[in-house]
């Protein structure tokens, strides 16, 4: 036990006493103090001074947080190519637009869905923005169903149309009520129920799903541009300044 505490001690303080710390020379002539006077003397600082754990706790943190923070901007700069140009992924806005906004998203998301009008409206007053769609559903088997029913409607011209009515929609997304949602936009449903059943459309969530990991997205939405990833959702402002960060300011 007193062992512990003193390699944790010293992992605690060793931030604060470092530019205090003796010189190899000095420490090899210096007699060393016992183990047990060690240990008080940590102990008494600590006690004395329990914000230095604190400290220590939220430098550690920091630094853990910045490393993420580095390995992530790696990430997306390696995925770029996946990101940008995957074929199977939706796109609507300018589709030869400068900017592109990528979204990792699911239909049963209330904060995908409270994102849902923004994203829109970006799209009407920034031409220059090129929206890809990231199909990412983790609520379950009916995130899935709407997932499969979006990506299918892009074989009927349709795919903004659905995929904005579906966000707007408060309802279960069983299948009936999807098919429901999906005549109201103009969707023949009987065509869209049998290319839902495309096994192609499993293999874009998986791949969708196997890229989020890889960039450290784990929840919805998740918003990129260029190199950044803000996760959560964002307003129409939020948009602009992520687009703007990313060096495309009007």
């Amino acid at each position: 036990m007193r062992r512990t505490l003193t390699l944790v001690g010293f992992a605690i303080l060793a931030p604060f006493v470092a530019g205090c710390a003796v010189t190899a020379n000095e420490a090899t002539h210096a007699s060393a103090p016992s183990n047990d006077l060690t240990d008080a003397a940590i102990e008494r600082y600590i006690r004395t001074h329990p914000e230095v754990i604190v400290q220590s706790l939220q430098a550690m943190e920091a630094k853990r947080e910045a490393e993420q923070r580095e390995r992530q901007k790696v990430a997306l700069a390696t995925k770029q190519n996946e990101l940008l140009h995957d074929p199977t992924s939706p796109v609507s806005g300018n589709p030869k637009g400068e900017i592109a906004l990528v979204e990792f998203y699911d239909y049963r998301c209330g904060y995908c869905k409270k994102a849902a009008s923004a994203v829109t409206e970006l799209q009407k007053v920034d031409p220059r923005v090129r929206v890809v769609y990231k199909d990412f559903p983790i609520l379950g088997e009916p995130s899935e169903l709407a997932a499969k029913a979006a990506l299918a409607s892009q074989a009927q011209g349709k795919h903004q149309v659905f995929h904005e009515a579906l966000l707007a929609s408060h309802a279960d997304m069983t299948k009936d009520e999807i098919l429901k949602i999906a005549v109201a936009v103009g969707l023949d449903p009987k065509r869209l129920e049998t290319d839902m059943a495309n096994p192609k459309w499993q293999a874009v969530i998986d791949k969708n799903r196997a890229l989020a990991q890889e960039l450290g997205i784990s929840g919805t939405p998740g918003f990129i541009v260029g190199t950044e990833l803000v996760p959560g959702t964002l307003d129409l402002n939020g948009l602009k300044e992520l687009i703007a960060r990313a060096g495309w300011g009007k």
